[in-house]
């Protein structure tokens, strides 16, 4: 889903204290959609805006509300503009 290594998933675990997946007796995680959401709004900050982990955490404590419709608001523009990409080349 995010074409990231396992690895950076379990040190962003180790590093955020909003995932939290659930894991069986074996240790498989399993991650429910908050846990995808909080994903989501990890990836935006240090892959799409550059900061880094310091400043995702604080930037996540001090408004994580804002900070999730924002993530909203630039999936749903992506989305527009791949409509728009495949329509221009359909054309």
């Amino acid at each position: 889903m995010f074409s990231l290594p396992a690895s950076t998933l379990r040190y962003w675990e180790q590093e955020f204290s909003i995932l939290k997946p659930k894991r069986n007796k074996k240790g498989t995680r399993y991650f429910t959609k908050k846990d995808i959401d909080n994903l989501h709004l990890i990836y935006h900050l240090i892959k799409e805006r550059g900061m880094t982990l310091k400043g995702a955490r604080q930037k996540i404590k001090e408004n994580k509300d804002d900070l999730d419709q924002n993530v909203k608001v630039v999936k749903k523009l992506q989305g527009i503009r791949d409509l728009l990409i495949y329509i221009r080349d359909e054309i």
